[in-house]
Parts: structure tokens; C-alpha cells; sequence
């Protein structure tokens, strides 16, 4: 895209997570039929992450956890590459393509989210596996794998107890739902690995609180922990981490946790393109006003996970998750319409529906308007749910038929490899990835996706 830096458009989306992607086609409904929207990303696709434990635990495909943006948007202009920084006073929003180029706008939405926090205790960055990411949930999908396939030719019982030895730090739903997921993929594979009949397995999750799930009532969190201990799933709450190294987790109160796989489901951190603006934050995030624009920054807006946006409808910050991101695209399509017919603006205002939790085991809890199920009720609520909020039609029927394809049969227990027989990496955009240095790596760590 070497000499693109002439591209104006009215609007600009940056990321196309939940908020942006759901922006995007409400902005195709909101503005005029003339408008020209772009939306920058350096990927095409949109990952439905709350279903990223399942491709760990082989329920559904990796490919059916993401939809191309192509398929959800019809006017907007994609472009997939990485922003590399947004010059405020001149509106232009630079990328790095082929080459360096620049986007000219009228007004930019911010919708990068955040990116997972690496650097939280020593040793995480290169001894935790992160779930983020489609290739986070690949790679960590092999991971399990690989461990039982070395338990197979292991002859020493305690490093083969090592081997098979899973530890998730943080216990809120993605450490609760990934643990659960890992926990039933070995209880189903276990029949093909003599060792794991002979020794067994464990999973286990760590927790700086007194109890897991602290977003959903006590007695929905007491019963998740009380059905996943009967499983056997082990609990080690009210202690937090001291560093990782290559044997476990260290915590501070001195205990060391043995495993040869940690998984991390903690600690996020701001996204360098909005810390790069040099505006306001509060905890990390892009302070905006009631209706989404960005304060001293004319022309500026920000939604989701990398913004702090005021919810009307309780006065507190809207937390981060998919259920406001859409809620407050929806919303800001509106606002922006108004803003291009100068008529005023709305505050945002959501009151949540609830809160769901895979537990494993055809099991789950819910609280939904103030009602709590627990068990194969909420279990089945939690997936109808998420497969009525899957991007595309085509997505929600190839998802229905594969989560009852695998409830019939054996688990897909294939360590998919992605390296070229070449040997060769694939050819990608090299310099940085939203304002980042791009990370290079093998192929099979990387999951064959980007970060």
C-alpha cells in the first residue's frame, strides 16, 4: 500500500474487536449513504474471544471462533494493516503497510482495546502461555498435547507428574472456563494415553482472592468452585505469585507450584497507540466523555476495553467486556449521527443483563435480570446465548453442529503443526503491530496466527 498517504475518508475506526467491528456496520446504518468509513486492522477478522477456551479444549475449531469483517460490514473500507500512531492535530492516522501511509479523517474512533500484560510477574512473558488470541488458543491446545505425547515415553512417575500438571493463574471466567475446558479434554483423551490411566492428571488454578468468579454472587461462586473441586480440579486461593520460571509458578507466601504448563489469564495493559496520545487515563484506559468523545482532543472518540466510558446507568466506568463494547458502539453510532447533523449528543446509559461461567462438565452458572441458574440449565442458556451473539449466520450453524459432533465423539487430540514444509516462516508485514514491535517466532509457537 507504499504511496496510499493521499486516503481521506470521513471516519476512521481503529480495531475491530467487538466495539469497532459493531461500530462499523451501525455507522453503514447511522450516516448517510455518502459517508466514507474505513476501518484499520492488522487482522481481517473478528475473534469472538469468550469461546477461546473452547478451541483449547477441542469443542469447536479455531476457525469457527472468528469471522472475516468483510462478511459483517458492506460500505466500510478494510484495510489490514498496523496503525502506528495518530496525529491528533493534523487527523491523520499513520499505518505501516508495504510501505509508511497515512489515513486523513474527519473523526477517529478509538477501539484497540487492550493487550494482554506479559510483564506482571517475572518470568510470565516467556514461561505463561497468554489467552488473548486465536493463536494463544492453538498454541496452548498443542501445548496440551505435546505434554501428554512426552508423558508417553516418560519412565520417571514424578516428571511424568510434571509433565501432566496444568496450572491456570487467575480465577476469574476465562481462568475458570480454560481450566474447566482442559480439565474435560483430558478426562476424554485419557483413553488413549496408557500413562494417563496409570497417573492421572491436574489441573489447578491459582487466585489472589478468597474465591473464584468475584463478578457473579457468592453462591453462584461457591457452587462452580464446589462442582469443579469434586472433579478434581485444585484450588490455591488467596495467594498471588512471585515469578515463573521453567519448573512452575512461585508464589509469595513461599509455596512453589509445580507443572510443566502455566496458562495466564491476568493482567492487561494499555494499548501503546492510546498511550502514544499523551491524554488523560484512568487505570489504563482513554478517559472520555459521557458520550464517548475524547476530552481536548476535537474530532477524537474512544469505546471498549481501551476506553473509560461513564455508564449513565449506575455512574460507575463501563467494565470491559463484549456485552458493553457492542452496547457502546451501538450507542455512539447514534451520537455520531446526531454530532453530523449538529444535534446533540447522548450519554451512554446500559443496565447489564447478567453474567454467565462455563464450569465444565455440561455445566455452568448465571445470573440473567436478577434470576441465578446453576448446572446443565445455565450450562445450556450460557451456549445458546453465545451462539445467538456469533458473528454471521454461517458461523452459528457450523458452531451448533460441531459442539453436537463433539459431544458424540472422541476429542481431537492432533497437534497441528503450521510450519511450511520449506521450512519457512510465512511472508507477513514486518515493523510493528498497532504501534508496537512485532514479535517474531516460529510458526508452531505462534499458533499460525499474529498476536
Amino acid at each position: 500500500m507504499a504511496g496510499a498517504s493521499s486516503l481521506e475518508f470521513d471516519v476512521v475506526v481503529v480495531g475491530a474487536g467487538f466495539a469497532g467491528a459493531t461500530l462499523a456496520s451501525q455507522l453503514e446504518r447511522q450516516l448517510p449513504s455518502g459517508t466514507r468509513i474505513a476501518l484499520v486492522n492488522h487482522e481481517n477478522y473478528v475473534t469472538f474471544t469468550p469461546l477461546l477456551p473452547e478451541v483449547v479444549g477441542a469443542s469447536i475449531l479455531p476457525g469457527q471462533v472468528v469471522a472475516p469483517i468483510r462478511q459483517m460490514v458492506r460500505r466500510a473500507h478494510l484495510y489490514m494493516v498496523p496503525v502506528t500512531g495518530i496525529d491528533l492535530e493534523a487527523r491523520r492516522v499513520a499505518y505501516a503497510g508495504d510501505g509508511p501511509g497515512a489515513i486523513a479523517y474527519r473523526e477517529c474512533i478509538l477501539a484497540c482495546g487492550r493487550a494482554a500484560d506479559s510483564g506482571l510477574l517475572p518470568g510470565m512473558a516467556e514461561y505463561a502461555t497468554p489467552l488473548k488470541t486465536v493463536g494463544d488458543a492453538l498454541y496452548l491446545r498443542n501445548q496440551v498435547i505435546t505434554r501428554l505425547e512426552q508423558a508417553e515415553l516418560e519412565p520417571d512417575p514424578e516428571r511424568r507428574q510434571w509433565l501432566t500438571t496444568f496450572w491456570v493463574l487467575g480465577g476469574g471466567f476465562s481462568g475458570v472456563e480454560v481450566a474447566g475446558e482442559i480439565h474435560d479434554f483430558l478426562r476424554r483423551a485419557r483413553r488413549y494415553y496408557p500413562a494417563l490411566q496409570q497417573q492421572g492428571f491436574q489441573v489447578g488454578l491459582v487466585h489472589s482472592r478468597d474465591r473464584i468468579l468475584p463478578e457473579l454472587p457468592d453462591g453462584l461462586a461457591d457452587y462452580a468452585q464446589r462442582k469443579m473441586a469434586a472433579r478434581g480440579i485444585v484450588f490455591c486461593l488467596g495467594q498471588r505469585g512471585a515469578y515463573l520460571d521453567g519448573s512452575g509458578v512461585a508464589l509469595q507466601s513461599g509455596e512453589r507450584l509445580e507443572g510443566g504448563t502455566v496458562v495466564s489469564t491476568v493482567g492487561a495493559t494499555p494499548h501503546p497507540l492510546v498511550t502514544d496520545l499523551g491524554l488523560p487515563m484512568s487505570k489504563g484506559r482513554l478517559i472520555t466523555d459521557p458520550d464517548m468523545a475524547v476530552p481536548d482532543a476535537p474530532g477524537l472518540w474512544a469505546l471498549g476495553d481501551c476506553a473509560a466510558v461513564p455508564n449513565g446507568y449506575d455512574g460507575q466506568v463501563s467494565p470491559p467486556t463484549a456485552q458493553f463494547a457492542t452496547r457502546q458502539a451501538r450507542q455512539l453510532a447514534r451520537n455520531l449521527a446526531a454530532a453530523w447533523r449538529q444535534q446533540p449528543t447522548r450519554a451512554f446509559a446500559y443496565r447489564p443483563l447478567g453474567q454467565l461461567s462455563s464450569i465444565g462438565h455440561h455445566k455452568a452458572v448465571a445470573e440473567l435480570f436478577g434470576l441465578r441458574l446453576s448446572g446443565l440449565p445455565a450450562w445450556l442458556l450460557w451456549r445458546g446465548l453465545y451462539l445467538l451473539k456469533l458473528p454471521t449466520l454461517a458461523r452459528k450453524i457450523r458452531v451448533y453442529f460441531e459442539w453436537n459432533w463433539q459431544m458424540l465423539f472422541p476429542p481431537e487430540i492432533a497437534n497441528l503443526r503450521f510450519t511450511p514444509s520449506s521450512g519457512r516462516a510465512p511472508a507477513r508485514v514486518t515493523g510493528t503491530v498497532d504501534g508496537h514491535a512485532e514479535k517474531a517466532g516460529n510458526p508452531d509457537q505462534e499458533g499460525g496466527a499474529g498476536s
